[in-house]
């Protein structure tokens, strides 16, 4: 069901959701967090409403959407609220929002926040400078970002390490999880030998590439080359050096990798791309500080940037 509410007000809005449910339970309760979603109207707002509400089921969510308007227009609320199919397991409440209101989104949004729950402030676009001074961001336990989705993604990603706040993430790096996962299992594995360097290649846009170089430069301590791959999209292989010979981790195609290891017959295996909806849960499973990743992005500061290969 999709209930549009040209020019309105957010107590409208609440109205309509409390007739909703009163109705006869359209709009259930019972949700963990509130995920609030800015972005500008006219941006395409329905990719990310629909990895949210795929998200939504395993995270049931109150969804918001604050979509910026013209800021030199009259004030003004369009709003939409989708329940039941329209909607996954969560009721989506897109605002757009036109005049002083656009430049003043929280204002709009905090009358709609689910009391006692977690909220998390999602960019599916560019984000701000320092997410947790924006207005949006101040009022959240948890602040994803996107770098794969700004105009530089690798400057967008070198940001975050000056501006990382407790609560602060990127989907950059719940892209690596299974990269992480494979180099770490295939470490386990005899020879126990130390890695002495380390090679990351990748496309030279490829956020997640420059934090899997920083996730290895801030573990291993040891000199990470970052090299550019123009004919693949992000991460395209690792090589960590040992005594006896190295650990490879190639996928050309950004489907299938092969795993190869001194000692060791070859392994094919699923390094499939994550779908936006993939990632999203996988970052609103926790609403703590992610310590890991703030390393990661500590080794990304540890990166040599002009050495010749390696992304600026």
């Amino acid at each position: 069901m999709i209930i549009d509410l040209p020019s309105t007000t957010t107590s409208k809005v609440n109205q309509k959701l409390v007739e909703l449910r009163e109705r006869g339970g359209a709009v259930a309760l019972g949700r963990v967090l509130t995920l609030v979603i800015v972005t500008e109207d006219g941006a395409t707002i329905e990719d990310a409403v629909d990895a949210a509400n795929e998200a939504s089921r395993e995270h049931p969510s109150r969804i918001i959407v604050a979509a910026r308007g013209l800021r030199e227009a009259a004030p003004r609320i369009d709003a939409q609220i989708r329940v039941g199919g329209d909607a996954g397991a969560s009721e989506v409440l897109v605002l757009r929002l036109y005049g002083p209101l656009a430049r003043e989104a929280e204002s709009a949004v905090v009358p709609l926040l689910l009391p006692d729950a977690p909220i998390v402030t999602w960019w599916p676009g560019a984000a701000p400078t320092e997410p947790a001074t924006d207005p949006l961001g101040r009022i959240a336990q948890r602040r994803i970002t996107d770098a794969a989705a700004e105009a530089d993604p690798v400057a967008a990603l070198r940001r975050r390490v000056t501006s990382y706040t407790d609560g602060d993430t990127d989907l950059a790096w719940a892209r690596l999880t299974h990269w992480r996962a494979q180099l770490v299992a295939a470490l386990d594995l005899p020879p126990h030998e130390p890695v002495t360097a380390a090679t990351v290649t990748g496309d030279s846009d490829s956020p997640s590439t420059e934090l899997l170089a920083g996730w290895l430069a801030y573990y291993l301590r040891v000199p990470v080359r970052r090299e550019r791959a123009s004919d693949a999209p992000g991460i395209v292989s690792v090589s960590l050096e040992r005594a006896s010979g190295s650990v490879d981790l190639h996928r050309p195609d950004g489907k299938v990798g092969i795993l190869r290891q001194h000692g060791q017959p070859d392994r094919t295996i699923d390094l499939h791309r994550r779908s936006l909806s993939d990632v999203l849960v996988e970052e609103l499973r926790r609403l703590d500080p992610d310590e890991v990743y703030e390393r990661a992005l500590h080794g990304v500061g540890l990166l040599p940037h002009n050495q010749e290969g390696a992304t600026a």
